[in-house]
């Protein structure tokens, strides 16, 4: 199995250029890399599954939770017009499962709002946000976070 997303969580090979923003018990809150706008995060299970029907009770509760907190923080920090969630897994190397959690911009061209929107993660690293940013960005978020627990 090459599962780029556990390869991530063990640190053999990051894929977000900045820390963890938030590990809970069942979670980690991640910033996705290569993207085209800042505040595209990911909430990611430690541990390797490939579908909804496979997590606990446990799990589903803590995810629940993240994902209000996650939403409610992007709100207030890039005052989005309302926040995205999605759940595939199924592009090659991250058939573990994961959330995206993405914050629509007011101004978001037509051609990017609802599905569009996955054209921001089709970049490369110099078309997308700078690592430095990103790093930034999760630093700020990682303080948030800490604040709250």
């Amino acid at each position: 199995m090459d599962c780029y997303s556990c390869k991530s969580i063990s640190g053999e090979k990051r894929i977000s250029p900045g820390p963890t923003i938030h590990e809970g018990e069942y979670w980690l809150v991640e910033h996705a890399y290569p993207c085209g706008m800042v505040g595209w995060l990911v909430i990611i299970l430690k541990r390797h599954a490939e579908a909804l029907h496979e997590l606990s009770l446990e799990e589903s509760r803590e995810l629940g939770k993240l994902q209000h907190r996650v939403a409610i923080i992007l709100h207030q920090m890039l005052d989005c017009e309302k926040e995205y969630v999605a759940c595939f897994g199924e592009a090659a190397h991250f058939n573990h499962i994961h959330f995206h959690v993405i914050p629509k911009p007011r101004d978001l061209p037509d051609e990017l709002r609802g599905p569009g929107i996955f054209r921001m993660l089709k970049v490369t690293d110099e078309e997308g946000v700078p690592r430095n940013t990103i790093k930034e960005f999760c630093e700020s978020l990682k303080h948030i976070f800490k604040a709250e627990e």
